[in-house]
């Protein structure tokens, strides 16, 4: 067969480009290989630069050092791995280190320094107009992948570190979440949004939970692994009880507490974003609501009603106070007692 590869990036990621006379015999092989995909934009089939993938497509490394960079981004991804680091903290971290290092292929690791990493920030990360928590996750993945697998500091103080945004989270009135919490008749699409809510969940922790983690004499949930592999407990509403009471009779959950079409399987994070979306088109709320919305609404409803900064950093799983203060910048209960001086002109 007549074909040959490259090392290409697509889509701020390495690959290897895979170019032959259309042949359907080689197409069918391609499409086992994992991960292979078809780009439209460069008309051409690619699959991921393993070291693997370069071996298998008899690619010679020129001087850019890429079986090199693709070896030691497997070691990070190992190490970060044998941390017991969550699957999405990997991901981050591996892409973000990916991205660094493609923006070096002609430089080795080893001579890269402070300087370069000032330059890439500059040049590719400001210059694109990134966002701040992605150049401070870049940073992260820099500092984390030298001290460990290179065995050298970089010194991260010397590199410009953006000032986070100070952006207030965004919460909904009480109404307007009862409107959204009324607007599905479906039961588990019901029970999802309101579960969410008067225990403020974050997406994940709803969509890992078990039958077992609902507690009914004690009143509780169980969350197990939250977010920093921590468990914590919420207390479970009456109202609420009532509602999954009725949700076990119909659909009879058996592995997980919300299951999609595949009994056993998981109801999919992105299956519920759609749910919350139709309930806004129904209730016909233009804002750009998402589940987190939620989240943050049962705070600072919490807050408003009068309870303790400190319980509702335990229920929200925050392993800082500061992080639990911001609800207090948008909470309206004391701001609305507050009497303008245009009044009294």
């Amino acid at each position: 067969m007549n074909w040959n590869a490259k090392l290409i990036i697509h889509k701020n990621e390495q690959r290897i480009a895979v170019f032959f006379d259309k042949d359907i015999d080689l197409i069918s092989r391609l499409k086992k290989l994992d991960d292979a995909r078809w780009s439209a934009s460069k008309k051409v089939w690619h699959v991921p630069a393993s070291e693997h993938n370069i071996r298998r497509f008899n690619i010679i490394p020129k001087p850019t050092h890429s079986l090199y960079n693709v070896e030691q981004i497997e070691k990070f991804r190992y190490w970060l791995s044998s941390k017991r680091y969550s699957e999405s903290t990997v991901k981050t971290y591996i892409e973000a280190l990916k991205s660094f290092l493609l923006f070096y292929t002609e430089k080795p690791i080893a001579e890269i320094t402070n300087e370069d990493i000032i330059v890439f920030n500059n040049e590719h990360i400001i210059k694109n107009k990134f966002s701040v928590s992605y150049q401070n996750q870049i940073v992260n993945a820099i500092k984390l992948f030298f001290s460990t697998i290179q065995s050298r500091q970089i010194e991260i103080d010397a590199i410009h570190r953006p000032k986070r945004e100070k952006s207030l989270p965004n919460v909904l009135s009480k109404e307007e979440v009862k409107q959204i919490l009324d607007a599905h008749s479906n039961l588990k699409h019901k029970t999802m949004l309101c579960l969410i809510y008067s225990c403020g969940l974050r997406c994940g922790e709803l969509l890992a939970m078990r039958p077992h983690h609902i507690d009914s004499k004690r009143n509780i949930i169980l969350l197990k692994n939250a977010k920093g592999k921590k468990d914590r407990i919420v207390p479970l509403s009456p109202k609420i009880l009532t509602l999954l009471r009725e949700y076990f009779i119909v659909h009879k959950p058996s592995i997980y507490l919300f299951e999609g079409y595949e009994k056993g399987q998981p109801y999919k994070a992105r299956s519920l974003q759609q749910v919350l979306k139709l309930a806004l088109i129904k209730v016909q709320i233009s804002k750009p609501v998402t589940l987190h919305w939620l989240r943050h609404s049962y705070a600072t409803h919490l807050l408003e009603s009068g309870t303790d900064l400190h319980y509702i950093q335990e229920l929200l799983g925050h392993s800082s106070s500061k992080t639990t203060e911001i609800y207090t910048h948008v909470s309206t209960k004391n701001i609305q007692q507050i009497k303008s001086p245009f009044d009294d002109l």
